[in-house]
C-alpha cells in the first residue's frame, strides 16, 4: 500500500502487476489494497496468464477486482510463455498456436459471463452449461483488454480484440523466454502496420503500449547504449530507436517519447520497478 502511494506520487497512472507462481502477491488482493490506498491510481494485469485459471473463475475474479477498485481496473491476458513455470506447476506447454487459441476462447466466454444472461459455450477448449457470473464490473461492458504479443497470430487477435496493445518480442517457441533480437526498430514498424491490417475500423480506440525493458539516465548516452546493443543483437543507432530502450537525458527522452508516439503510435509506456524513479524525472517533462 505504501509502495501504491509512492507510484501515485510520482505521477504515474497505472500500477501493474505480472501473473507468475513464487514468492509474490497474488494479483487480485495486490491490487485491490493499492486502489484502496490511492485515490486516482488505476491498476492492472500485465497480464493474466490465460492457461492459470479457467474462464469462469477468471471472469468473478476480474469483474470482483473492478468493483472493489470502484472502476479503476485494466484487464491484461497472455497465452502463457514461460515453459520453466508449466512444468514447475505440472500444467501442459502446449504449442503457440494451440495457446493463442485457448486464450480467445477464454476471452470471448469472459466478456459473455460479464452479461446478465446465464452462457452456455461448447468450444474446442472449455465447456459452459447455463453459467452466470455472479459479479458485474463496474465500467461496461468490461475493463479495458489488453493483450500483449510479438508474433502476427497474437497481435490480430488483440487487434480484433483489445482495447490496448501491448506491443513485444515473439516469444521463443521453446518457452525460454523472450526473442532479444526481435527488437529492432524495424520490427516494430511491421507488427504496428499488422495491427492496423487487422484492426480496420477498431484501430482509431485502440492504444498502442510498450513495456520498456530499461530507462537510462545519462549525459553519454553512447557509451552506455554500447551493452545494451549487444544484448539486443542490434546496432548502437538502433538503439536508440527501438521503443523497448529508453537512455539519454531525462529532456532527450522526453522528446524522444514525443517522436516513437508521432512514428509507431504508441502513447502507452510502461517500466518496470527498477527504473520507476529514473521514469519520474521524465512523467514531470511531459506535463503529467
Amino acid at each position: 500500500m505504501a509502495f501504491a502511494r509512492h507510484v501515485e506520487s510520482l505521477g504515474y497512472h497505472t500500477m501493474v502487476m505480472p501473473d507468475h507462481f513464487g514468492a509474490r502477491f497474488a494479483l487480485a488482493p495486490a491490487l485491490v489494497l493499492a486502489a484502496e490506498a490511492t485515490s486516482r491510481l488505476r491498476v492492472g494485469s500485465l497480464v493474466y496468464d490465460n492457461d492459470f485459471r479457467h474462464p469462469a473463475l477468471l471472469a468473478q475474479e476480474i469483474a470482483s477486482i473492478d468493483l472493489l477498485t470502484d472502476g479503476r481496473f485494466e484487464f491484461g491476458l497472455g497465452a502463457g510463455w514461460l515453459k520453466s513455470e508449466y512444468d514447475a506447476a505440472g500444467l501442459p506447454f502446449d504449442d503457440g498456436g494451440t495457446r493463442v487459441e485457448r486464450m480467445a476462447e477464454a476471452l470471448h466466454i469472459v466478456k459473455a459471463l460479464f452479461a446478465a444472461t446465464p452462457v452456455t459455450h461448447e468450444g474446442h477448449h472449455y465447456r459452459l452449461t447455463g453459467l452466470t457470473g455472479a459479479a458485474k464490473p463496474v465500467q461496461q461492458p468490461h475493463p479495458p483488454v489488453l493483450i500483449g504479443g510479438g508474433g502476427r497470430r497474437l497481435l490480430t487477435l488483440a487487434a480484433n480484440e483489445a482495447d490496448i496493445i501491448s506491443i513485444m518480442p515473439r516469444s521463443r517457441r521453446d518457452g525460454s523466454g523472450l526473442e532479444d533480437a526481435d527488437a529492432s526498430p524495424e520490427v516494430f514498424t511491421q507488427k504496428v502496420a499488422w495491427i492496423r491490417d487487422a484492426a480496420g475500423d477498431r484501430l482509431s480506440g485502440i492504444e498502442l503500449n510498450t513495456l520498456v525493458q530499461t530507462v537510462v539516465i545519462t549525459d553519454d548516452p553512447t557509451v552506455s547504449a554500447a551493452p545494451l546493443a549487444k544484448e539486443y543483437e542490434m546496432d548502437v543507432d538502433q538503439v536508440f530507436e527501438t521503443p523497448l530502450v529508453l537512455i539519454g537525458s531525462a529532456d532527450q527522452i522526453a522528446q524522444t517519447l514525443i517522436l516513437r508516439r508521432e512514428r509507431f503510435g504508441i502513447s502507452y509506456i510502461t517500466v518496470f520497478e527498477k527504473d520507476l524513479e529514473n521514469m519520474a524525472k521524465v512523467i514531470h517533462r511531459l506535463g503529467r
